[in-house]
């Protein structure tokens, strides 16, 4: 029945929410479908209902972190801002700014990338995303391409947004590991020669 979709949606959100937490504090291999259960205050039982064994349940957690970190969302106001660089440098920093304060996030991101390391179905789910994400920035690298006349020889949408994408998952590893050490701004005006002025030029 259509009426009963939404609990189960619900329930199998809830039980990711709680395998969320336990990986925070735990790392991926202190993941259980105990530990999760306990989490969520559900029965070992139901856990296993929505996912038959522990793997089922850590893939989902982490495709889960993968589509909430490698997602680009431009707001409405950057959106609106009229110089494509301008956009671009406005994106970077404020991607910046989300993942470095998602530590707990970015932890498991890196374990997403251990386990792709190891596991090519999970290597090509992570390089899915990369994909992805690099994508939604080539298309803003596209326009600073073509209205920016100098600071960008030789170079191509996608280098540009590769290079833009680096700079993002370094700068929230970064941020997130050691934020008292971490000074963004110097850390983007020293790459300002590698991304044709990325960085906000000083005053």
């Amino acid at each position: 029945m259509p009426g009963q979709k939404a609990p189960e949606e619900q329930r199998r959100e809830q039980i990711l929410l709680a395998a969320y937490g336990v990986a925070s504090r735990e790392g991926i291999a202190g993941l259980t479908v105990r530990a999760v259960a306990a989490e969520a205050g559900l029965s070992h039982g139901l856990v296993l209902f929505h996912f038959k064994r522990k793997d089922q349940l850590v893939r989902a957690l982490l495709d889960s972190v993968l589509a909430a970190t490698l997602a680009l969302h431009v707001p409405a106001e950057i959106a609106a801002l009229p110089k494509a660089l301008d956009r671009l440098r406005a994106l970077l920093r404020r991607e910046v700014d989300r993942l470095s304060h998602e530590p707990d996030r970015i932890r498991l991101l890196l374990e997403c990338w251990a386990v792709g390391a190891r596991e090519a179905e999970m290597r090509e789910t992570v390089g899915r995303a990369l994909a992805r994400y690099r994508a939604d920035f080539a298309r803003i690298a596209e326009e600073v391409l073509a209205s920016e006349s100098s600071g960008f020889a030789r170079v191509t949408p996608m280098g540009l947004a590769a290079v833009t994408v680096g700079l993002i998952n370094e700068c929230a590893i970064q941020g997130s590991v050691d934020p008292e050490h971490f000074l963004m701004d110097d850390y983007l005006s020293a790459v300002q020669g590698l991304v044709g002025g990325l960085a906000e030029p000083r005053a």
